[in-house]
């Protein structure tokens, strides 16, 4: 079953959600994991006036996706940091080119999963992952959220990310926080079940 994780990342929050997600769905046997990232739209200026340049160029050693990898994938999961409540433009890119596997039905029937970050802990992360769901949807793909069997999602004792819709982190507003373990925990979680799902619907 070949999972592929596709992410948008500006500050690295993302990447290492990612990262942790990729090497616990290998953590499955008969799973393959894919890790990759979607196009950087903006230009190094813009990029080293947002303090990001650094975390991209990081980054030049994860191969950028292709609409072929998604079409040939089993299950994905997608992350994203959100903007303003919903995904990046980046992101949404890379989304907005994939007309030609609606029109063919390429990914009916495939699980799919979103993860998320923003800069504070009520900064959008829940209606980012839902409105990221109706792509999902309209791929006529099955929607693989991260379930309340993952009792980190319950505690109180810290902040953390984390709803039934999928996986998140909080960055803080300087991009300081890094994910916690509980929230990789999240993601890691979030990471086995879609490819338990994608392994039970691949058959």
């Amino acid at each position: 079953m070949k999972m592929l994780i596709i992410y948008y990342s500006a500050y690295g929050h993302i990447r290492t959600m990612a990262e942790a997600a990729a090497a616990a769905a290998l953590e499955i046997p008969g799973v393959e994991v894919t890790l990759r990232r979607v196009s950087e739209t903006l230009s190094d200026d813009i990029l080293a006036k947002m303090g990001a340049l650094e975390a991209a160029k990081a980054q030049a050693d994860v191969p950028v996706v292709t609409v072929e990898e998604l079409a040939e994938a089993d299950a994905v999961l997608f992350g994203t940091p959100t903007r303003f409540g919903n995904m990046t433009a980046q992101m949404r890119q890379f989304l907005d080119s994939t007309g030609g596997l609606w029109m063919k039905g390429a990914l009916v029937g495939k699980p799919g999963g979103v993860f998320a970050s923003s800069a504070t802990q009520h900064g959008g992360q829940e209606s980012t992952i839902l409105s990221f769901h109706t792509y999902l949807l309209h791929q006529g793909m099955v929607v693989v959220g991260l379930p309340y069997a993952f009792q980190g999602q319950m505690r109180i004792d810290e902040i953390t990310g984390g709803s039934p819709y999928g996986a998140s982190t909080i960055a803080g507003g300087d991009g300081s926080r890094q994910p916690s373990e509980n929230e990789l925990e999240g993601v890691r979680f979030q990471a086995r079940h879609l490819a338990e799902i994608g392994l039970k619907l691949k058959g």
